[in-house]
């Protein structure tokens, strides 16, 4: 899931049959004529429309690593990865420095440095529910894990424990605020749902917002209105909040 980072009006969420855009927050629709399992994508970080996507193809076996510049209306194979095709269940893109992505594939991070062509692994491995890209930083990435949320400061390299407080529990999501990276939600097994981080992922507050009894699965910031965020459940409930996180809405 992610939010055009020009337009916080569309909101488009990959799913098991294709991209689907929702507008305006009424109008959900599919996007081009692809129902490929995109388990893996990501948006570039400036560029309406450019898109990097993963998974499974309709017809059988994986996509390998893929990029769609028509916002979701055509796809094109841009490598097949190592060891591939790969089914990326997992995928990150630099905020930063754009050619340098991550992506997940049997049980080893790979890493490339030329906007997914070639491709190498990361000398550490982790098994993220999923990767996201520091705002600012080029060379960090956050991961979420069974075990709580490690950052690497060396491109997945080397890996280390976020917050003790977050450890020995499921984080099936974690998302850094875009202007300000000291603050972070976390939907946490731990802290007993969402919570919120206001030193860079340390120490955490619960928010007290239950999501209908749902697991969030997927969060999102908007770039263009920085305290805007959307939440993806486990049920597919949307939920909306106007204040980085502090209170929710179900929108759909």
């Amino acid at each position: 899931m992610a939010l055009d980072p020009m337009d916080p009006s569309k909101l488009y969420i990959a799913t098991h049959d294709g991209l689907y855009l929702l507008e305006n927050e009424a109008n959900l629709y599919r996007i081009g004529a692809s129902r490929d399992d995109l388990m893996g994508f990501t948006m570039h970080p400036s560029e309406s429309g450019v898109f990097f996507a993963s998974g499974h193809s309709a017809r059988g076996g994986n996509v390998g690593f893929q990029k769609s510049v028509d916002g979701g209306q055509t796809w094109r194979s841009v490598s097949q990865g190592l060891e591939g095709p790969v089914d990326f269940h997992a995928v990150a893109l630099s905020s930063v420095n754009t050619d340098l992505v991550y992506g997940f594939f049997g049980g080893r991070l790979q890493r490339s440095t030329d906007g997914g062509r070639n491709w190498e692994y990361a000398k550490s491995t982790i098994t993220p529910f999923s990767l996201s890209s520091d705002p600012t930083r080029e060379h960090v990435l956050y991961a979420a894990t069974q075990n709580g949320v490690t950052i690497s400061e060396d491109d997945g390299d080397t890996w280390k424990s976020v917050s003790p407080q977050l450890d020995g529990g499921a984080v099936s999501v974690f998302a850094v605020h875009p202007t300000d990276i000291q603050f972070a939600l976390a939907f946490s097994e731990r802290l007993g749902g969402l919570g919120k981080s206001i030193d860079g992922g340390v120490t955490w507050q619960r928010i007290l917002e239950n999501f209908g009894g749902d697991v969030v699965l997927y969060l999102s910031f908007s770039k263009a209105e920085p305290n805007l965020a959307y939440a993806l459940t486990s049920s597919n409930a949307i939920f909306k909040s106007m204040d980085k996180g502090d209170t929710w809405s179900k929108i759909r």
